[in-house]
C-alpha cells in the first residue's frame, strides 16, 4: 500500500498539493533544479501530521552508563505551538512547558506563574536542548540554500531565518524514496558541529504517518553523552486555541484521552 493509500486506509488525508509536490520531487531527474522549500515542507508533513498529540520517551546516558529516563505527552498545533507535560518520573511530573514560535516558558507546579526559558537551554538536561524538545516544523524557522541530489538521497543546507533560532545552520541528509530524514547535523555560523541528529526504526503510527519513530543525538561539546527521545505514540488531534496559552499550562492533563 502506497502512502496515500495508507493515509486513506486510516482516515488522515494527505492534502493532495503534498502528494503530487512529493511525487514530482521524487521523479525530477538528476541535475534539475529542485525547490528545495517545497522539499523541506513535504518533510515536515512526513514527520508530523499538521496537528497531532503524542507520548514521547527521553532517555539521557552520561559517560558512566547511568541513564535518566522522562516520559512526556506533548501537543503541537500548526506550525509554531507546542506544548509538553512531564508525565515521569515522579520528580518532575506536572511539569508543563509552552512554545509560541520563538518564546518559551516552563510551569512548575506551585511554584507561580510560568517563568521563561530559552531554546538553548535544556529542562531536562543531556545533549537535547528545548529547542529540540520543543521542535517546531523545520520549514518554519529554516530556508533552504541548496539541496544536493546523490546516491538516492537529498542533501539540504538549510540556514536560519531568523538569530532567534537554536542552531544557525543545518545539514539534512533526506531519503529520495520516502523523504524522510536520516541525519541533521546542527552548526554554528562559521560551520562548527554543534551536534548530530540520527532518525532510526521506522514506525506506522497510523493515519498514514510513516516516520522514523526514534531521535539520537550526540555532540562533540558534550564527550561521553547521549540522548534518544522516541515517539511511543502519535496520532492527529486538533485542539482549541485556549490550550496554547500561559494560563492553560497548569491543566494541560485535562486534555488527555
Amino acid at each position: 500500500m502506497d502512502r496515500r493509500s495508507a493515509a486513506l486506509a486510516w482516515g488522515w488525508m494527505i492534502p493532495a498539493a503534498v502528494v503530487a509536490a512529493s511525487a514530482a520531487i521524487a521523479q525530477k531527474p538528476t541535475g534539475v533544479p529542485i525547490d528545495g522549500n517545497a522539499l523541506l515542507r513535504r518533510v515536515d508533513r512526513q514527520l508530523n501530521p499538521p496537528s497531532f498529540e503524542a507520548y514521547k520517551k527521553i532517555i539521557n546516558v552520561e559517560p558512566d552508563g547511568r541513564t535518566r529516563e522522562y516520559l512526556l505527552y506533548s501537543i503541537n498545533d500548526g506550525r509554531d505551538k507546542v506544548a509538553a507535560l512531564f508525565l515521569s518520573p515522579a520528580s518532575d511530573k506536572g511539569r508543563s512547558t509552552l512554545r509560541l514560535g520563538d518564546n518559551m516558558w516552563m510551569y512548575v507546579p506551585n511554584a507561580g506563574k510560568p517563568i521563561r526559558i530559552t531554546s538553548l537551554q535544556s529542562v531536562i538536561g543531556g545533549v537535547f536542548n528545548n529547542a529540540d524538545i520543543l521542535s517546531l516544523d523545520y520549514s518554519a524557522e529554516y530556508d533552504v540554500a541548496s539541496v544536493t541530489d546523490s546516491a538516492g538521497q537529498f542533501v539540504l543546507a538549510l540556514k536560519a531565518k531568523t538569530k532567534a533560532v537554536a542552531y544557525d545552520r543545518l545539514t539534512m541528509w533526506v531519503t529520495r524514496k520516502d523523504t524522510l530524514p536520516v541525519r541533521i547535523e546542527c552548526l554554528t555560523p562559521t560551520s562548527m558541529l554543534i551536534k548530530t541528529l540520527t532518525f532510526t526504526t521506522m514506525k506506522d503510527f497510523g493515519g498514514g504517518v510513516i516516520r522514523p519513530a526514534t531521535v539520537e543525538t550526540v555532540s562533540p561539546l558534550y564527550k561521553g553523552y547521549k540522548s534518544s527521545m522516541t515517539f511511543v505514540q502519535m496520532k492527529s488531534r486538533t485542539f482549541p486555541a485556549e490550550v496554547f496559552t500561559l494560563t492553560f499550562m497548569p491543566n494541560l492533563e485535562s486534555i488527555r484521552r
